[in-house]
């Protein structure tokens, strides 16, 4: 497995590759199951699959998440490697923010509800993000997770407004035993919380499967002890937002 840390070094990987067919994978690190199950259907899907690591600064509207977002970069090369991903991109800031971030990408109707309400600019530099990493990987194929719904639909309208080549996979999400879909984020939660958890997704099927209205799922939820922020149907899918412990918590099922 290759590691390049800049873009004149991915370039040059990029002409080796030739014609062969790439499946990309981006990531902010704090890798997990759910995202060597994307690696490994890049794998199986393409000639090469690639990844990135970039706990990208643009898509933090709090500095402070930004602060405390996992860094496991050992943990996380290893689980590439063993997925069977044939380079990792591992690019500082600067190399991806040569403009100081003064030009960016702004959707203006789905990136402004929902989770983007409740983080301003968060859209605007996960779009930024992933434009840039399509552009100097061009991959044929690349992986999202269906946990994040709403950034997989602004990265499907992206990729269709402007005209990029790549063509977005969707996978499934994937999920513990108990339910809990994996995030990076579960393992800032306290013993306790995490134990109450997986209720956010039994309460989200069991709403869809009796039909019930945002308005119950969302009173459903408060008594689970959860401080909601949203439910809402979007695309066939009910998603939700909430809190525990001071942890943000998302999931959505169809």
């Amino acid at each position: 497995m290759k590691i390049v840390e800049t873009v004149a070094a991915l370039e040059v990987e990029r002409r080796a590759r030739g014609a062969a067919a790439t499946g990309f994978v981006p990531t902010l690190g704090a890798l997990h199951a759910g995202h060597v199950s994307l690696l490994r259907r890049a794998k199986a899907e393409n000639e090469r699959a690639w990844a990135s690591i970039f706990v990208n600064p643009a898509q933090f509207d709090d500095p402070g998440d930004l602060a405390r977002y996992p860094r496991t970069l050992d943990a996380d090369l290893a689980m590439l490697e063993d997925a069977g991903c044939d380079l990792v991109f591992l690019p500082r800031p600067e190399e991806i923010y040569r403009d100081e971030y003064r030009y960016r990408v702004t959707e203006n109707a789905l990136s402004l509800e929902l989770e983007g309400a409740s983080r301003p600019g968060h859209f605007d530099g996960v779009l930024t993000v992933v434009l840039k990493l399509l552009l100097l990987v061009r991959p044929e194929r690349a992986y999202f997770g269906e946990k994040d719904f709403q950034q997989l639909r602004l990265v499907e309208g992206l990729v269709d407004a402007f005209f990029l080549d790549t063509r977005i996979v969707r996978c499934p999400t994937v999920r513990e035993p108990d339910g809990l879909a994996m995030s990076s984020r579960n393992r800032r939660l306290a013993p306790a919380d995490r134990a109450r958890a997986p209720a956010l997704h039994r309460v989200l099927a069991a709403s869809v499967a009796a039909r019930q209205s945002g308005r119950e799922t969302e009173a459903a939820l408060a008594r689970e002890g959860f401080d909601v922020d949203y439910v809402a149907d979007r695309d066939g899918r009910r998603l939700a937002a909430v809190r525990l412990g001071g942890v943000r918590l998302i999931d959505n099922v169809g």
